[in-house]
C-alpha cells in the first residue's frame, strides 16, 4: 500500500468514488462521514492524508482541523469545500489545511495532489543524513532533522507547510523567489492558478515572525514577481 488516507464527507456516493480511485492507486482508505468520527478515526489509525470535507454534521471540518492542529497533529489535510466564498477556504489554511479543492472537481485531480503532498512528505523523511545538520541563517536556525526554524533562539510554533516555507525562504536568502515557483515546489501548482494559497501562508509567517506584519523586516514582497527573504539592517 501507498498510504493510508481518510476520505471525509457526507455524501456517501462522492466517499465511494473517492475512496473506489484511491484504492485503484494502491492507497489505503478509511471513510467517515461527519466530523466527530472523522477526529476519532484519525486519533485511532493515524492517516497519512486528511481529505477533509468543509461541511459536516456534528462538527464542521475547520473545527475538525483546529482540533488536531491544536494536538499537534501535524497530518496533511486537503480541504473540500462547495462553496465559492474565498473567506471559507482562506480560513481552512490558517486553521492548518495544506491545500483546498473546490466542488465540483475532478477525482484524477483530487488524485495526483494526494500524490504530490505524499511525495514531499516522503521526501522529507529520505533526505540525506548530511543535509540534517543545524543551518543558522542571520537570527534563524534551522534544524531540519527535527522540523524546527528558530528565532533569537526561540522555537516557531509552525505547521509543516509554514516550515516549508520558510525554510525555503532562508535557505534562499536575498534571492527573489517567483510565485510560479513556490506555487509549484510547495503545492505543485505549475500554472500559479492558486496565488491566494501562497499569500495566505506568507501572511501567516508574517505574524510571527515580524515585529510588525504590515512593514515586514523579513519577507519582502516583490510587486510582480514574488517574494524575497532578507534581514533589514535599519530595522
Amino acid at each position: 500500500m501507498k498510504g493510508k488516507i481518510l476520505v471525509v464527507d457526507d455524501e456517501e456516493s462522492l466517499v465511494r468514488l473517492i475512496t473506489y480511485n484511491l484504492n485503484k492507486e494502491g492507497f489505503e482508505t478509511l471513510k467517515a462521514y461527519d466530523g466527530v468520527e472523522a477526529y476519532n478515526l484519525v486519533k485511532e489509525n493515524n492517516p497519512d492524508l486528511i481529505i477533509l470535507d468543509l461541511m459536516l454534521p456534528e462538527r464542521d471540518g475547520l473545527e475538525v482541523c483546529k482540533q488536531l492542529r491544536s494536538e499537534n497533529i501535524n497530518t496533511p489535510i486537503i480541504m473540500l469545500t462547495a462553496k465559492d466564498e474565498e473567506i471559507d477556504k482562506v480560513l481552512g489554511l490558517e486553521l492548518g489545511a495544506d491545500d483546498y479543492v473546490t466542488k465540483p472537481f475532478s477525482v484524477r485531480e483530487l488524485v495526483a495532489r494526494v500524490k504530490a503532498v505524499l511525495r514531499r512528505k516522503n521526501e522529507k523523511g529520505l533526505e540525506p543524513e548530511t543535509k540534517d545538520k543545524t543551518v543558522v541563517v542571520g537570527s534563524f536556525t534551522i534544524k531540519p532533522d527535527r522540523y524546527e526554524i528558530f528565532h533569537d533562539g526561540k522555537l516557531l510554533d509552525l505547521t509543516l507547510k509554514e516550515y516549508e516555507l520558510l525554510e525555503i525562504f532562508l535557505r534562499n536568502r536575498g534571492r527573489v523567489l517567483k510565485r510560479n515557483y513556490l506555487l509549484e515546489v510547495l503545492w505543485d501548482y505549475a500554472d500559479g492558478a492558486n496565488t491566494r494559497v501562497l499569500d495566505v501562508h506568507v501572511s501567516k509567517l508574517r505574524d510571527k515572525i515580524e515585529k510588525d506584519p504590515k512593514n515586514p523586516q523579513y519577507i519582502k514582497t516583490v510587486r510582480g514577481l514574488g517574494y524575497k527573504f532578507e534581514e533589514d539592517k535599519n530595522a
